[in-house]
Formats: C-alpha cells, structure tokens, sequence
C-alpha cells in the first residue's frame, strides 16, 4: 500500500529503519513553481539534503542513499546538466562542510564513465578519506541505472567465471551482492519518492525486493525532516513478512 501523507508525526529517533532511499525528485517543479529557473531547484534540493543527512546523524538510520542523477538525466538540457554538475562538484570540495562532518562516509555509486576527470578525481579523493566513518554512509547515485547496474554485475561475474575466479555454481543471491554498486550495504528498508510520482525510475532495481515504499506530493526541496518523520511513521507500522505469513 502508498501513502501520501504529509502530516507531522513525531517517532522515537532512535526506532528508524536502518536504511533509507529517496528519489531527490521535484527540484524542477518546486522553482518553476516560483517563476525560477530550475538550477535554482537543484540548489534548494542539495541544500535540504544537507539538512537531511544532519538530521538523520541523530537518528538510528546507519546508510542513506539518494539517487542524484541517472543514466537517462543526460538527455536534459546542456544548461541543466551543467549546473547539476558543477552543484555537485562544490559539495564533494567542501563535503567536511555541508554533507557530514567527520561521522559521515560518502559513497559515490553508479558509472563513472562520461563524467569529467576532475569529478572522478574529487569523488575518489572523497570517498578515500571518509572510508573509515562509520556512524551514517551517504551513497548518492550519479550516473546511475538499476538496470545497468545488473548488467555490470552480470558482466564482471561473467569475466570471472571465464578467468576461472568462479564457477557458474557458485552464483546466487548472496555471491551476486558482492559485484554490484552498493556491495557491502544492506537492502534499502524504506524507499521514499517525493514530488508526486509514483514509479521507480530505475533505481535500485535489485536492492529493492522487499523495500517498502513511500510516495508523497511533497517536492523535494521542501520535504523536510518532519515529513521524513511522517514517511517512517507509516514504514513502522507495517507488516513486513518478506514472503513469511
């Protein structure tokens, strides 16, 4: 079942679900509706997910992960792409700053082919030095497909069985989490999508079998930590049975 509610509910903070995933949908629609251009809805998006994750540092959720950019996100304006770039940039130069602190490990996920050498160089440089926080891993996908996700994985683990690596029976569930892009991070608990659509959009395809979904009419920039709270009111009250009775 989905729900789209949108008012306040106060949960115990340390009750939350171990991972979250948000689809940071709506920034076009939240500065088109305030006659802006739409960098300025990125802007106002990546600055609420700032205050998300300070949030989130306070609560028992241990992985968050934000799908930024998508393989499909090329076709949109020159403009527009751009800016969501050059955004993106400035917050991995000052990631200290304005993601996290020195609790905060980020994760980039997704292909690196097709970014810029200084953006693959600033998210490696990041990502090695935050490697050893523990307290919340930040995962924002950029450049990313569910699907071609799983077809990376099928091709490394291809490579390997053909290497000698492995053998084809020793592939299954658990061996095949070990060559996709969230490896080491458990399955999203709670998948939440603002702005009003109700879909995927191809994201985390593989991790999300037995995720709970969230949707609410709420764009992004302005889903704040209250609604977030409202999202993990409803995730806590149902039955999760994972295929069980």
């Amino acid at each position: 079942m989905f729900f789209k509610k949108h008012k306040s509910v106060r949960v115990d903070k340390m009750s939350f679900p171990k991972h979250i995933a948000i689809i940071l949908d709506g920034n076009g629609r939240w500065a088109k509706k305030r006659g802006l251009p739409r960098s300025a809805g990125h802007s106002m998006g990546a600055k609420n997910l700032e205050n998300v994750v300070r949030y989130l540092k306070d609560t028992s959720v241990r992985y968050l992960t934000v799908y930024a950019f998508s393989t499909e996100n090329w076709k949109r304006p020159k403009d527009e792409v751009d800016d969501l770039m050059a955004l993106l940039e400035k917050y991995l130069r000052n990631y200290d700053e304005l993601l996290g602190g020195e609790d905060v490990r980020l994760k980039i996920i997704g292909r690196k082919e097709g970014l810029s050498d200084t953006l693959i160089d600033l998210i490696n440089e990041v990502e090695e030095k935050s490697k050893n926080r523990k307290q919340l891993t930040v995962s924002i996908a950029l450049n990313y497909g569910g699907r071609q996700e799983i077809c990376d994985a099928a091709k490394k683990i291809a490579e390997d069985v053909k290497s000698g690596k492995i053998d084809v029976s020793d592939i299954d569930e658990n061996l095949f989490n070990d060559y996709i892009y969230t490896k080491n991070i458990p399955d999203p608990d709670l998948i939440i999508r603002p702005s009003g659509e109700e879909r995927l959009s191809n994201f985390l395809l593989w991790q999300c079998a037995y995720s709970e979904f969230w949707f609410s009419n709420v764009c992004w920039p302005d889903f704040t930590p209250d609604k977030l709270e409202g999202a993990v009111a409803d995730f806590q009250k149902r039955n999760r049975r994972f295929g069980g009775v």
